[in-house]
């Protein structure tokens, strides 16, 4: 093979040829599996007469070829290590081919592959061109028909998209299924497993009466593990027919789970492949975040159902158009059947530390990139998380309402069709009249953008001054950045009430949360009939992903941790009264000096421990500490030893301080109660653990002994 060349987005050109129908038929065998294919293709009508027909095709023997029932001679067609170019061929035509692969030998783990006995397919972003001859790129749609043919002892389970539509057996001990799935899917969406299987059933409901058959496929050793996937398949089904409006369109739903899948999951339309860790759960293996990682991953790949399936990208440029949205989509949905804050928070500690060190780093690109040279490098961060920031920020500057509204005119409109992220924006703007065309710039521009913002209270004429500059480092190849429409939502909290004050902007009365927008490199806001002075609460629910700076002091964190009224924020102050408290100690233990535990951080938490927060989880989360991971990202010197002692200080110095309010926390959230992964039981573990891991920071022989009855007598991993 030739050595890879760079893909541009500018060089993107319509395909010539379009598949309508794909018939295919695989018979199994570890090293020689037939597959024959028989593909319905028209010309684009833009295309010239003279085009030649060019599929891909990789470590394939070919053995058949034929246009319209008559055979090819070689002297046809040219066949390369990757092409098979067949120089003139009608307007409309059938192609048939036969091909040879080996499923056992493929270590590339793309295509179809053999792994302990079970065939199973992997096609995202280019495995298909392992299977068979075909134009392997997402905007080529086809409705698909699959016959299956195995082993009857080997491979009692043969399955692939859609429904199955025939089955029966064949001589010398084989037999076969045939499935038809009626909505056009690129080839990247195709799937197949074979092996010998158990499985659970259930059905669901759709909106409109229609009875789904659900079924999640496993090796006869995990059947026990089943239960929680099953029922976090239907909470997503139900959850994005009530709060999108999108309901399953065929009438069975299948997960596979394989021990020996190389992703994590894979959304093929109707037949969701997924490794075992992933999808399998059991109180005797699993921690609550390994149940709330699975109910999120199934949530994920049932919504691309939608979003990526019934329409997908134009091309691979394009994949934060469905990776982006879905992600943002399951988040929601995780807060909505969990804790929002609480999944707003982890959510955005696991950005800050893993996208914005990518944002930072020699890889830093934009959500869509302008080229790639290996399109498996393409799964990042920047485009799945920061995507789904992004996503989340046109909800924020439109509105829930109106952003609906453009996601409903989205999947209409563009229902069955391959298309781009203009296309998608294009609906937001055109349903809520809002220019979005200085926000496309989030997908064109790397880097983490930087706010610094000031703020002055004008006593005189009860007014409050806010100034916010943005700019964006320099990330490679892209040494000048333009402005971005960012959304900064904010508050401003009450030094005398403690409570959200009433906003006004230019003589708009905003409520006592509001969004404003931020779209010059500076601008100010003058917000009027501010009655006493505030401490402004910004970029609530972290409404942007940038980088903040205002000059809080340790005090008006302390405020806002206990004041504010978004969750989010509340957890964010901690986090920086916290990493300020952390500073001086890392600096006094480098400079071998004494070390001194700030009383503000002390009476903070104090306060916490005996405030009568209803979210639990919440709480939990506001008394965890910044990671020292996240302290080291914050230091311009990285001194490993310096940050763990400080850690380690602080720990110790409120668990002394406060060991009583821990106690008495730890013991206020035991229960009796069998375990199961409730929001509510999750809650209750995570705040009466982390109250313990601060007790036994000191290990008291009172806490060395809650300790010990715990572990003798938990049910379960968490």
């Amino acid at each position: 093979m030739s050595d890879p060349q760079p893909v541009y987005l500018s060089d993107y050109q319509p395909p010539a040829y379009q598949v309508t129908h794909t018939e295919l038929t695989f018979d199994l065998d570890p090293t020689a599996t037939r597959v024959k294919a028989r593909l319905t293709v028209e010309r684009h009508a833009s295309a010239e007469q003279t085009t030649p027909l060019v599929l891909n095709g990789e470590h394939l023997t070919l053995h058949a070829l034929a246009i319209n029932g008559q055979a090819l001679a070689e002297a046809d067609y040219q066949l390369t290590d990757e092409t098979l170019t067949i120089p003139s061929v009608p307007a409309a035509f059938t192609l048939e081919s036969e091909v040879e692969i080996s499923p056992s030998s493929n270590t590339a783990l793309e295509g179809l592959y053999q792994s302990n006995g079970m065939y199973c397919t992997q096609c995202e972003a280019e495995g298909f061109r392992r299977i068979t001859y075909y134009p392997d790129r997402p905007d080529v749609m086809a409705t698909f028909k699959v016959t299956v043919i195995g082993d009857a002892q080997r491979e009692p389970v043969l399955l692939a998209n859609g429904n199955p539509v025939d089955q029966g057996t064949l001589e010398s001990g084989r037999h076969f299924v045939t499935w038809e799935d009626p909505h056009p899917k690129p080839c990247y969406l195709f799937a197949l497993v074979a092996g010998d299987l158990t499985k659970v059933e259930d059905h669901f409901t759709t909106m409109s009466g229609r009875n789904v058959t659900l079924q999640l496929w496993v090796e006869q050793e995990n059947l026990d593990k089943t239960d929680h996937a099953m029922a976090s398949l239907k909470r997503a089904m139900t959850w994005d027919e009530e709060t999108y409006g999108r309901e399953y369109d065929l009438d069975l739903f299948m997960i596979v789970a394989v021990n020996d899948f190389n992703m994590g999951a894979m959304e093929n339309k109707g037949l969701n492949i997924f490794n075992s860790a992933a999808v399998l759960t059991h109180p005797n293996t699993a921690t609550d975040a390994a149940f709330q990682n699975v109910e999120s991953i199934v949530a994920h790949e049932y919504f691309h159902n939608w979003s990526g399936n019934r329409v997908t990208c134009r091309d691979w440029f394009q994949l934060s158009l469905k990776e982006g949205f879905t992600v943002f989509r399951d988040q929601c949905f995780s807060a909505d059947i969990n804790s929002a804050p609480v999944k707003r928070i982890q959510d955005v500690s696991f950005f800050r530390t893993a996208q914005f060190a990518e944002d930072a780093g020699p890889t830093a690109h934009p959500v869509r990139p302008d080229h790639y040279i290996e399109i498996t490098n393409f799964y990042t961060l920047t485009i799945y998380e920061k995507g789904a920031e992004v996503v989340r920020m046109l909800r924020n500057l439109l509105g829930w309402e109106a952003f609906r509204r453009g996601s409903d005119l989205y999947f209409e409109r563009f229902d069955g069709q391959a298309v781009t992220i203009e296309d998608f924006v294009g609906c937001m703007a055109e349903v809520s009249g809002i220019d979005l065309s200085q926000f496309m710039r989030w997908y064109s521009q790397a880097g983490t953008p930087e706010i610094d913002a000031h703020g002055e209270y004008d006593y005189a004429n009860a007014e409050y001054h806010l100034t916010l500059r943005q700019r964006t480092p320099a990330t490679p190849g892209q040494p000048d950045k333009q402005p971005l429409h960012i959304p900064v939502r904010m508050g401003l909290v009450g030094t005398k009430s403690g409570q959200d004050l009433t906003l006004t902007l230019e003589g708009e009365k905003l409520g006592k949360d509001a969004v404003i927008h931020l779209t010059d490199d500076e601008q100010t806001f003058i917000f009027t009939d501010v009655a006493e002075a505030p401490v402004p609460s910004l970029l609530r629910d972290f409404s942007a992903p940038v980088k903040l700076h205002f000059p809080y002091s340790r005090e008006d964190l302390a405020f806002l941790l206990t004041h504010d009224s978004d969750g989010f924020n509340r957890w964010d102050a901690g986090q920086r009264l916290a990493l300020l408290a952390l500073d001086d100690l890392i600096a006094a233990h480098r400079n071998g000096v004494e070390k001194v535990m700030d009383s503000r951080v002390v009476e903070a938490f104090r306060t916490l421990l005996t405030s009568s927060m209803d979210d639990k989880a919440v709480l939990a989360e506001m008394l965890t500490l910044p990671s020292e991971a996240y302290i080291a990202e914050q230091q311009p010197i990285v001194d490993v030893d310096a940050i763990h002692a400080a850690r380690e200080f602080v720990r110790q110095s409120l668990a002394q301080a406060l060991r009583d309010e821990f106690i008495a926390v730890y013991k206020e959230n035991g229960t009796d109660e069998a375990y199961a992964p409730t929001p509510e039981q999750i809650a209750q573990r995570s705040l009466k653990n982390i109250a313990l891991s601060y007790l036994m920071s000191i290990e008291d022989d009172e806490s060395v002994a809650l300790c010990e009855a715990q572990f003798a007598a938990d049910h379960n991993m968490t």
